[in-house]
């Protein structure tokens, strides 16, 4: 992403057109994300897994191919991205839902917030490494190196030994049967409809604002790629100090809280980096911001997972990715107020209109802050014996 809106801003200086790199990467998402929660709880979830990586390799190289004949046009990096969006779609559910399989309830809240450690790892090191590699050997470089990551992380996805399992036979009937099922269970239950609700927001008026860093950082801040590339890494370093704190803690008894002020003050942290003209407390700024996001990103999938019947958990978390799919209609919206008015007048409108509606929704649905109580019991399995019931 971070190669993607340079290599956009480089070429077009328009903010709306680097916003439009978060559209097209979120937008399958949108489009995709619920099937995506359907295939996880149909198909075998590590074939699903080296699927899609498989699917982001091909993009990245397909960019180097055009970088290097020359023939790269801005518009490239949309299509590019999106094909990288479409492999998220499928990863983030199979990704989620085979932890519980792989070590059950009693570990769970540890796995996922060492899960978002890896994510916001990330997110701190590959901006920081992306802005270097822009600076030394050109995007092009950079997705050399993208591209090797890639071959490594299919590597030891195939060196995981799982029972296959049955897969179950999928159909467009059964599909859509699964994801009215999907859609109805989320209804019903408060806890993770509220979580998908406040999803809903921060997609739409938070995250968006990791567009418009890298024009803060050349029109307002004035630092080059290198500088840039810290300062969109910034929100990671705090973030995985987050996710740490939160895997350290043995016993947390309400997740909703964690969840509902860590999307709060990520929030708040958000607008008050809108405000600075400083690079040093901007850096500063973005890492507290990432500390409360922290408490969204680990407690968003958990709180489903546990909230969630067994075999509904995939479905659950494919309505989560379609909430996360609200990214590109905000891509859009802060694009083209940045266009009319500027980037932090941009940001500091979303996160205000953020911190009201996400509020609200602690406010309206009080059952987001209370502990969370399964409708049925389940026992904490040992890995193996999970697996093979879960396929």
């Amino acid at each position: 992403m971070t190669l993607l809106v340079w290599f956009v801003l480089e070429i077009t200086e328009s903010p709306f057109y680097v916003a439009l790199v978060g559209f097209f990467g979120m937008a399958p998402l949108l489009l995709f994300g619920a099937f995506g929660g359907v295939l996880a709880d149909r198909l075998n979830k590590l074939k699903l897994l080296l699927t899609t990586q498989v699917i982001n390799l091909l993009a990245s190289v397909g960019m180097i191919a055009l970088l290097l004949s020359g023939h790269a046009e801005f518009w490239h990096a949309y299509v590019m991205v999106f094909i990288t969006g479409l492999g998220w779609a499928f990863d983030m559910p199979a990704r989620r839902s085979i932890l519980p399989d792989l070590i059950g309830r009693e570990g769970l809240t540890n796995a996922m917030a060492l899960d978002s450690v890896g994510m916001h790892s990330s997110r701190m090191l590959g901006p920081t490494v992306a802005g270097a590699l822009i600076a030394v050997v050109d995007v092009t470089g950079g997705f050399v190196a993208v591209c090797a990551c890639m071959v490594i992380a299919i590597g030891f996805l195939a060196a995981v030994n799982m029972p296959t399992g049955r897969e179950a036979a999928i159909t467009s009937a059964n599909i859509f049967k699964n994801l009215a099922e999907g859609f109805a269970y989320v209804r019903g239950n408060r806890v993770i409809l509220a979580t998908i609700i406040i999803t809903v927001f921060m997609n739409l008026l938070l995250f968006p604002y990791m567009q418009m860093v890298p024009v803060i950082s050349t029109q307002t801040l004035g630092v080059g790629p290198g500088l840039m590339g810290l300062l969109m890494g910034a929100d990671g370093l705090g973030a995985i100090m987050g996710s740490i704190t939160i895997a350290s803690i043995g016993n947390m008894k309400y997740h909703g809280r964690v969840y509902l002020y860590g999307s709060l003050a990520g929030l708040v942290m958000c607008f008050v980096f809108a405000l600075t003209q400083n690079y040093n407390v901007a850096l500063v700024v973005l890492i507290l911001l990432g500390l409360g996001t922290a408490g969204f990103g680990t407690m968003q999938a958990t709180i489903v997972v546990l909230s969630a019947k067994p075999e509904m958990r995939g479905r659950a978390l494919g309505v989560i990715s379609l909430a996360i799919g609200a990214g590109p209609i905000g891509a859009l919206i802060i694009g083209a107020i940045a266009d009319v008015a500027s980037p932090a007048t941009a940001i500091m409108i979303l996160t205000s209109i953020g911190f009201v509606t996400v509020g609200l929704v602690g406010i309206v649905m009080p059952q987001l802050r209370g502990q969370i109580v399964r409708s049925e019991p389940e026992r904490a399995e040992t890995a193996r014996p999970a697996l093979q019931s879960a396929d």
